[in-house]
């Protein structure tokens, strides 16, 4: 061999063996940190044994004698799966996430610090039920239990190791019971109702007349879309589902632009940035309409996707249900939190969707110097100093000021000289008063019947949530919760002057015995879709004006009625109802395009939707032809008059704000201001809309528009909430996954949700499905988005996308003779 090539070979042979060996390196740094499933673990703390099953998902098990046990290991186990994702979470809640990463989330920590979650969180751990405390304390034993043994980066996740090579002097913290506690103030933040829409109408005021800018926040359509709560009203200061209904008769643009900034600047943890909000399903079937005779309930939270997922499903099990020990509970649970969220016992289940009450205002202030305008009296500011640690650089000191109607959340935009009347905005929000949600859920997961499940919902303060409810003894019901405020003036819809004092809350929310319940209605289901609640007709208290608008709940109320009067419904009904894609403006938009004289190659595409049925599926040509008509005619009829800030997402409400406009084909929104000496039509937007819509997909997909499918436009990348986003190519590879095409759209049931603005790439999901089986739980159904594991490159880790990207469900075992049968792994703890 001439040298030349015994040199090349030899050079190969050393590259080739120093890949294997960092191949080999980064294998064992990878696995070094996947938890043991296996044998037995010596956990000190403990009063007794604790078994753990795993199935071949990863999902655990939990099997103790005593509640406290039962809640450490819950923590041991959440560590050695998800530790890391807990770490960041009460970094993000703390407002501390600069202490890992740099001053590039100083912005963040700004905005968090002001709000003061933690700060709440620690003034409600006084206030909570001794038990719930001391459940809170054994979960942190479990998952310290854990860090203590894992002292290394490489033993606590591939996270830490690549995160030390940029701030080596990290150490985690021991957790606590407030760590646990911030977290439900992230849950509260993300389904805060109508902020987003106060906002935004107000910014849009700077641009048009109150009058038009009302146009773009039609009332809810009771006439087309059924509230939750069709029957009752208030009787002797309780809601009474039998009783009748007897009522009577019924400013500062910049400093809002800061304080929409600010609230940008706060990290969704589980909802979309979208100002449309979220939303969720849940629905709920009696026994008398089931193949089994006994109440089928399915729920699917739609929250924005994550790797890992926002939920970790588990099971929660007293080997003898005793007065310690009185858990049989299995369910989705948040990593950093005891218990089960939602989920079933053996005995009943529940299920959430998003409430939506308004229970956020914002308050125009007159602030001067160190003092605030109220009543004709200059009142002292309230002022705190946070210091904020940042990785790598100087500590920064921020000061918090409030009002009485809480913290000014434009102050943390730096260089910001507000002007005018009103130079700042403060924000009351109810989560900023402690609260017992915590309890709450401690109560759920032991309530036996609806009694129970009622006085459960009686704690839960925020987020109010649409809570449906069945049980083994057939009954089903739903209970409007939380603390929701009562105003002196006012309804909620717009930033108000907080110097009158006439637009202040009462000091007590709505009681909760006045809050919206029913059981056993006479058609024999409830659906709950972020739809209104009741129908102000017949209930005074104002809830909020902001639903969403019904497209979704309408849906699963025409697929129940459908199935029901074919036959029983089965679980099988319930899936299928939940993977349904139909568009639901698609038969009000899709004659209207019909009716407008086109001409050019866009009429072939517009030859696609003749004979469409509204279904979304993958490869579906008029869905995808269909949804950017949609997002041309947005843009085309909006851009021109709104601000950015206030343009379409897209939303069921611009259905409604669409729909009224297509029967005035003169109205003013139709026009393009910025062309001149013109006026254009509504045909004329319609028109413009399909050549674009045309335009743009065959530049993306092709000339042949038989050819294309919604789903190469639909797509959902898998994305790690940290080290995903770093912007550094290779670290980003290790920790995302995808992309997944995927069917349904935003406001059809299987709610896969994407901005207009944005492009067609999937910003909110259905988090996790269940269905839960009454007549025998074990015979319930589940999935989640990704995995049980937050381990990149576990088997674990995104192992239930690809089933639920198809909509297949995964046996959800609450026996113990399934539980064994069905586990891979099993693990002993011991004292």
């Amino acid at each position: 061999m001439p040298w030349p090539l015994r040199w090349f070979a030899r050079v190969l042979t050393v590259v080739l063996a120093l890949a294997l060996v960092l191949t080999g390196v980064v294998v064992y740094t990878v696995r070094k940190s996947f938890p043991q499933v296996d044998g037995s673990l010596r956990l000190p703390g403990l009063s007794g044994n604790v078994e753990i099953y795993r199935d071949k998902s990863g999902i655990p098990h939990i099997y103790a004698d005593t509640a406290k046990d039962l809640f450490m290991a819950q923590g041991f186990v959440h560590a050695q799966d998800r530790f890391y994702e807990m770490d960041v979470r009460r970094h993000t809640t703390a407002g501390r996430l600069s202490e890992l990463f740099g001053k590039t989330t100083l912005s963040n920590d700004k905005a968090l610090r002001t709000m003061g979650w933690r700060k709440v969180a620690e003034q409600e751990l006084p206030e909570l039920a001794q038990e719930t405390k001391d459940y809170l304390d054994a979960y942190a034993k479990g998952v310290n239990a854990w860090l203590s043994a894992n002292q290394r980066a490489s033993d606590r996740s591939l996270e830490y190791s690549i995160l030390k090579l940029q701030n080596g002097d990290y150490r985690p913290e021991p957790w606590t019971a407030v760590d646990s506690l911030s977290w439900l103030k992230a849950m509260a933040w993300d389904l805060r109702s109508n902020m987003g829409d106060e906002i935004d109408r107000a910014l849009s005021l700077t641009k048009l007349p109150k009058e038009r800018v009302d146009q773009l926040y039609p009332g809810y359509p009771y006439d087309r879309h059924a509230p939750i709560v069709t029957e009752g009203a208030i009787d002797q200061n309780r809601f009474d589902q039998r009783a009748a209904p007897r009522l009577g008769p019924g400013r500062g643009e910049r400093a809002l632009t800061q304080a929409a900034r600010t609230l940008d600047a706060i990290p969704n943890t589980m909802g979309t940035d979208d100002r449309d909000g979220i939303g969720s399903n849940s629905w709920v079937v009696s026994g008398e309409h089931t193949a089994s005779g006994k109440p089928l309930l399915a729920n699917d939270p739609h929250l924005s996707p994550q790797l890992p997922s926002i939920w970790y499903q588990a099971g929660l099990h007293c080997r003898k249900i005793t007065e310690d020990c009185g858990y049989d509970v299995t369910g989705f649970t948040f990593s950093g939190f005891p218990g089960v969220i939602i989920g079933a016992t053996d005995k009943i289940s529940w299920g959430f969707t998003n409430l939506g009450p308004d229970v956020a205002d914002l308050f125009l202030e007159q602030v001067e110097g160190d003092t605030y305008l109220y009543k004709g009296e200059q009142v002292k500011l309230e002022t705190r100093q946070e210091q904020i640690k940042v990785a790598g650089g100087a500590t920064v000191t921020l000061t918090v000021k409030s009002t009485r109607h809480g913290p000014l959340i434009n102050e943390v935009i730096e260089d910001a000289k507000p002007s005018g009347e009103a130079n700042a905005v403060a924000l009351q929000w109810t989560a900023l008063t402690p609260g017992r949600t915590a309890d709450a859920v401690f109560a759920l997961n032991k309530a036996a019947d609806w009694q129970e499940f009622k006085a459960a919902a009686a704690l839960f303060d925020v987020p109010a949530q649409n809570l449906v409810y069945a049980d083994t003894t057939g009954k089903i019901g739903y209970q409007a919760p939380g603390r929701i405020p009562v105003r002196e003036k006012g309804d909620g819809t717009y930033p108000v002057p907080g110097w009158t004092g006439e637009y202040d809350w009462n000091l007590a929310p709505i009681p909760y015995d006045q809050l919206p319940s029913v059981e056993d209605p006479a058609e024999g289901f409830i659906v709950t879709a972020n739809n209104a609640v009741i129908d102000p007709e017949r209930y005074r208290p104002l809830l909020t004006k902001d639903w969403a608008h019904g497209y979704r709940s309408e849906r699963i109320r025409d697929l129940l009625r459908a199935a029901i009067e074919k036959g029983p419904i089965d679980a099988t009904t319930m899936s299928r109802i939940q993977q349904d894609t139909r568009n639901g403006f698609a038969e009000t938009l899709v004659p209207a395009l019909m009716g407008v004289d086109l001409a050019g190659p866009s009429t072939r595409a517009r030859e696609l939707l003749k004979t469409w049925d509204g279904t979304q599926g993958l490869d579906s040509a008029p869905a995808a032809y269909f949804n950017a008509v949609w997002r041309q005619l947005l843009a085309l009829t909006f851009h021109d008059e709104l601000p950015q800030a206030a343009w379409p997402s897209g939303g069921d409400r611009w259905y409604e704000v669409v729909r009224r406009l297509l029967t005035l084909p003169d109205d003013p929104f139709w026009d393009d201001v910025t062309t001149k000496n013109r006026k254009e039509t509504r045909d004329d937007i319609l028109r413009q809309a399909m050549a674009s819509a045309h335009q743009e997909l065959a530049e993306r997909l092709g000339d042949d528009v038989k050819a294309w499918r919604w789903g190469d436009l639909h797509q959902l990348e898998l994305v790690n909430g940290s080290l995903g986003t770093s912007g550094i190519g290779p670290v980003e590879a290790l920790f995302n996954r995808g992309p997944l095409a995927v069917p349904g759209s935003k406001d059809a049931v299987n709610a896969t949700g994407w901005n207009v603005q944005r492009g067609y790439g999937i910003n909110a999901v259905p988090s996790m499905r269940m269905i839960a089986d009454l007549s025998d739980t074990d015979k319930s159904q589940w999935i989640n988005l990704t995995g049980a594991s937050g381990h990149a490159f576990h088997d674990n880790y995104w192992d239930q996308s690809e089933a639920w990207a198809k909509g297949s469900l995964l046996p959800m075992h609450t026996k113990q003779e399934s539980i064994k049968k069905a586990a891979t792994h099993t693990l002993k703890l011991t004292p």
